[in-house]
């Protein structure tokens, strides 16, 4: 009697151990992909909202354009960027880095590693580098889209020939501009902050702060903020103030020295002329004295600053802080009933 032989082991299948790298190699190719689209995209986007500026009348250019990031972000840099509107405001940068993840794409942060240079219409250039200058854009389907600009260690240096610039330095600036919820209607919040700044001493506020840090805080509400558009800056305040665009200021302040401006409340809005209206209810400590230095400046007429003077003392108590308006009518700035210099203008009329 013969024992049948046993039946041999049947081999293990390969396959299981092929389908993971299998999915790995697909999901690599799939994900090469979606990045290679996204950032055809990006440089999509990119030259359509550079042509579409130009078109509006900015000079926008940049010398070079690399884009990076592969697997996980999308990293721009461009070098020698510049950017200008016809009213002659520029900004100016040697290189401009952007980066934003794969899975938020329309989250962006922008760094200005070797320093920005600003530039004035009248007053001229002003070089501004620091320990950290960057921005964060995102939700750019709203009107406007939500910005925040961050610096510290910060200085100001202006260009040969340049107008002094207020301040020479500052420890942190923030700048904030935010869309309310939409159960909250059609407006945005605008914060500004810069503190222990240095006063330029060969400027106003040098002559005011002396050697003493300045601080400067804006808390206000923009309405009608979907109004906010238009080919250029001029047309979109324009667009603004034909809906009944307001400024709704909750606080703000100036502190130089032992001088102080203190915005307690008020409401602003831009004329037909491109200049501010409007009144501010403000609280004013040493205010002769900040006065006096206008008038020594020449940046008022000495009668007017004496006369300015006159109305902040006579308002003043015992706390040396003095109550009044500045009010911006016509094309005049007024303290109560005394004319200081013309009223701001926000964009130039074509």
């Amino acid at each position: 009697m013969s024992v049948p032989d046993p039946t041999p082991p049947r081999k293990l299948s390969r396959l299981g151990l092929y389908i993971p790298f299998g999915l790995l190699a697909l999901l690599i190719v799939v994900w090469s992909g979606a990045w290679v689209w996204a950032r055809g995209e990006a440089i999509r986007r990119l030259d359509a909202t550079a042509t579409a500026l130009r078109h509006a009348g900015y000079e926008v250019a940049w010398r070079d354009r690399s884009i990076g990031g592969y697997p996980f972000r999308l990293n721009i840099a461009l070098t020698e960027a510049r950017i200008r509107d016809r009213s002659g405001w520029g900004l100016e940068t040697p290189r401009l880095e952007g980066q934003a993840f794969m899975h938020a794409p329309t989250h962006w942060i922008v760094a200005a590693p070797e320093g920005l240079t600003f530039v004035r219409p009248t007053g001229g250039p002003v070089r501004v580098s620091g320990r950290l200058i960057r921005a964060s854009l995102s939700h750019f389907a709203n009107a406007p889209p939500n910005i925040s600009f961050e610096g510290t260690g910060l200085t100001f240096t202006p260009g040969a020939g340049a107008a002094p610039f207020g301040l020479s330095a500052a420890e942190r600036v923030e700048i904030h501009l935010r869309r309310a919820p939409a159960e909250l209607g059609d407006e945005a919040g605008v914060w500004v902050s810069v503190q222990d700044g240095k006063a330029q001493l060969a400027g106003l506020l040098g002559r005011i702060a002396g050697d003493k840090p300045v601080s400067i805080a804006w808390d206000s509400r923009l309405t009608k903020v979907d109004a906010l558009r238009g080919a250029t800056w001029a047309d979109a305040v324009a667009a603004w103030s034909r809906a009944g665009g307001r400024i709704n200021v909750k606080r703000a302040g100036l502190t130089a020295g032992d001088a102080l401006i203190g915005v307690n409340s008020g409401a602003l809005g831009v004329g037909s002329d491109g200049r501010l209206t409007g009144v501010l209810d403000v609280s004013l400590r040493q205010a002769p004295r900040a006065l006096g230095a206008l008038g020594a400046s020449g940046s008022v007429a000495p009668d007017q600053a004496a006369a300015a003077a006159a109305v902040a003392g006579a308002r003043q108590g015992s706390d040396e802080v003095a109550h009044a308006t500045i009010n911006f009518e016509g094309d005049r700035t007024t303290l109560g009933p005394v004319v200081l210099w013309p009223a701001p203008k926000v964009y130039e009329p074509r």
